[in-house]
């Protein structure tokens, strides 16, 4: 393909992910991507990446990048940090 670029679409799950390398015509964007590595119904993502920094579905890309599926939180950080916290207070006290 003339003009084209290749691009790394990767999703990743707890134990477990998924590559796929595709080639799209210049100036292709992110959904572009998504949708040619057969992503597109994937109802988890909760956002996109380009190499870790996020970017909107109209993101155009370059020859190589590498654009990530982001899935949401099954927990905010800091509920789970103040459980953390609160079971070795708890452990501290049993002693």
């Amino acid at each position: 393909m003339a003009g084209a670029i290749r691009v790394e679409v990767v999703a990743a799950w707890p134990h477990r992910c998924e590559r796929k390398q595709v080639e799209l015509p210049a100036g292709a964007n992110a959904q572009d991507a998504i949708a040619a590595a057969g992503f597109a119904s994937l109802a988890e993502i909760a956002g996109i990446a380009v190499f870790g920094q996020r970017v909107t579905p109209r993101h155009p890309l370059a020859d190589g990048d590498r654009v990530e599926l982001l899935r949401g939180l099954k927990i905010d950080p800091k509920a789970a940090r103040r459980a953390r916290a609160q079971v070795q207070r708890e452990r501290r006290g049993a002693r």
